[in-house]
């Protein structure tokens, strides 16, 4: 009985050792390997014109936020929920959905006009008389 579980055991353990020597034989050429091309474009140093992109990203989202803050300041229209605002990467904002008269579509322009950053606005609201 013995002697069953030795010829058992002991090929069992050489298999063991055997398997875990090749897992750490693989994981150090791994580490030691350069980097691929997935992994390099992970560990990409930003460059200027990233850096730029990102500044544009920011700017365009602060002056959305601008505009929209400046229309919920405006006294005619912080009731007015259904105008959307997207600025674009040159300062463009672009104004759109549904006010109740042709005065409010005006004002909201001229709110958007004059906030900071605003290069021009392109005025698509659409009056409804509902």
């Amino acid at each position: 009985m013995k002697m069953k579980l030795l010829a058992v055991l002991i090929p069992s353990l050489f298999l063991a050792t055997s398997a875990m020597a090749q897992t750490t034989t693989t994981d150090k050429a791994a580490s030691e390997r350069s980097p691929t091309a997935t992994e390099k474009d992970k560990m990409h140093t930003p460059t200027a014109e990233d850096r730029a992109k990102n500044r544009e990203a920011v700017s365009d989202t602060t002056v959305t936020g601008k505009v929209k803050s400046a229309l919920a300041a405006d006294v005619g229209l912080k009731t007015v929920t259904e105008i959307h605002v997207e600025t674009d990467h040159s300062g463009i904002v672009t104004l759109s959905g549904k006010v109740g008269s042709a005065d409010m579509k005006k004002r909201a322009e001229q709110v958007a006009k004059k906030v900071n950053g605003v290069k021009s606005v392109k005025n698509k609201i659409e009056v409804s008389k509902s």
